[in-house]
């Protein structure tokens, strides 16, 4: 039986351990947590969220939505576990993390074909197909090893975290629940604030003691997940036009749309904790509490974590990588989440999924022809291996990254709604032709695996 390493278990490794066990390929799944934990980590489990607990947008017309779509249609574990763990978040697919995490490890670790070992991989493997998917931690050894094999082609930035606070410290005097323009019913808590309220809140914020970096950092934020400090100093409204944009929202108290918003989602299934949407940052501990309980309802909030922000390993993916992900340099190693330079919960999924369905191709000596473009993984892999390499940024999933909808017969001049609407049908039905041609070579492998939990 055909034989693949994967080194690292966050969301990319575990789904490409579990893709390649699908297709008859044995799996020695490698993560060193718990034995070796790092900064960003709490838990020992495979695929840990450590950021948000949401997973963006399920409206299917939506990019987001529609890449979840194709991933449930080719058979992700981790968008099945994802749904059987789901909170409510208004339009948006976010889940109890701790149920999330704990149902991916229960689930690979039953499979037959997977062999977890918990140890750090300190080299690239020469005698087996390889995936690397340590995400932006990687450890020293191992990115000392992909450095070697990418050159001067090895890039980061970096990445921020959301505060979570303790729901029973919340005043909910101060507090209303809504989700916006009503979508969704009224899964978010809202903090609603005057102009002299948000005025005295920003002025603090673009005061607020950052922790230091150090001198060989050099700090390059992700555009779409930039520290709330660091919009702040962009100018008084850009919060008000950001993660604190209170359009179509009304404080039942006034009657009125507040000046500003905060948005709480809430963590678990229990409503127990909460995440301060979008207020990620690099503050030192001591001024997050004192800035943020500024925030109406927030007065006496315990935080039981804090916003951090960590550094973020990635690769000039179109100048290194071949159309199934793997090195144009070395065949045999291939790459996948983070490291790929996507950005994104499901993003990081997709590309762990199109990584094991290549892998187990190229076990069988068969040649691994991406999805189409027409569809939101297709365009994903296409963006990773094709984008301007002078000028390579991570990316999420958006529509800009697919062809424009009337190259696949749909009318430009249809509203944008009918467009985007018409453009996901054509996607999922390509998807599901090209599945049929790609599985229909495959063998038949008698397995047991485990399913996801109900």
């Amino acid at each position: 039986m055909e034989r693949a390493i994967v080194i690292g278990g966050g969301l990319a490794g575990s789904e490409a351990a579990w893709q390649l066990a699908e297709r008859g390929v044995r799996v020695s799944l490698f993560e060193m947590r718990p034995g070796r934990n790092t900064p960003a980590h709490s838990t020992g489990n495979l695929a840990e969220l450590v950021c948000s607990n949401s997973l963006k947008s399920a409206d299917p017309n939506a990019a987001s939505g529609l890449l979840k779509g194709e991933l449930r249609r080719a058979g992700s574990l981790l968008l099945c576990i994802a749904d059987e763990c789901r909170v409510p978040a208004g339009s948006a697919l976010a889940v109890d993390r701790d149920k999330f995490s704990s149902g991916a490890t229960k689930a690979i670790a039953s499979h037959p074909l997977i062999e977890i070992r918990r140890e750090e991989c300190r080299e690239i493997p020469a005698d087996a197909l390889t995936l690397i998917a340590t995400g932006p931690l990687t450890s020293d050894a191992l990115a000392a090893g992909l450095e070697a094999l990418a050159g001067r082609e090895h890039l980061y930035f970096y990445d921020a975290i959301s505060p979570i606070v303790d729901a029973e410290t919340l005043d909910m005097e101060r507090i209303f629940r809504a989700s916006r323009y009503g979508k969704g019913g009224e899964d978010y808590l809202n903090c609603p604030m005057t102009e002299a309220e948000y005025d005295a809140f920003y002025n603090a914020l673009a005061s607020a003691e950052p922790v230091e970096t150090h001198s060989f950092e050099d700090a390059k934020y992700f555009e779409a997940c930039l520290p709330i400090e660091e919009l702040a100093r962009r100018g008084r409204d850009t919060l008000r036009f950001g993660p604190m944009r209170p359009v179509g929202l009304r404080d039942p108290q006034s009657g009125r749309r507040p000046f500003a918003v905060v948005q709480l989602r809430p963590e678990n299934l229990r409503f127990s904790s909460y995440n301060l949407v979008g207020f990620q940052n690099h503050l030192k501990f001591p001024e997050q509490k004192r800035v943020l309980r500024m925030i109406p309802g927030l007065e006496r909030a315990e935080f039981l974590r804090f916003g951090q922000i960590h550094r973020n390993t990635y690769l000039n993916a179109p100048r290194l990588l071949g159309p199934d992900l793997s090195f144009r340099a070395a065949p045999e190693v291939f790459i996948a989440g983070q490291l790929s330079g996507v950005e994104g919960y499901v993003e990081c999924i997709a590309t762990g999924w199109m990584a094991g369905a290549a892998m187990a191709h190229r076990s069988r000596g068969e040649h691994f022809v991406p999805p189409p473009r027409s569809t939101a993984l297709g365009s994903l892999a296409h963006y990773i291996t094709h984008a301007d390499a002078a000028h390579y940024q991570p990316a999420n999933i958006s529509f800009d990254l697919l062809p424009p909808p009337d190259e696949f017969g749909v009318d430009r001049k249809a509203d944008r709604a009918a467009r985007r609407g018409r453009q996901c049908e054509r996607a999922l039905r390509d998807l599901t032709e090209w599945l049929r041609e790609m599985e229909s070579s495959a063998p038949a492998v008698e397995t047991s695996p485990a399913k996801a939990p109900a």
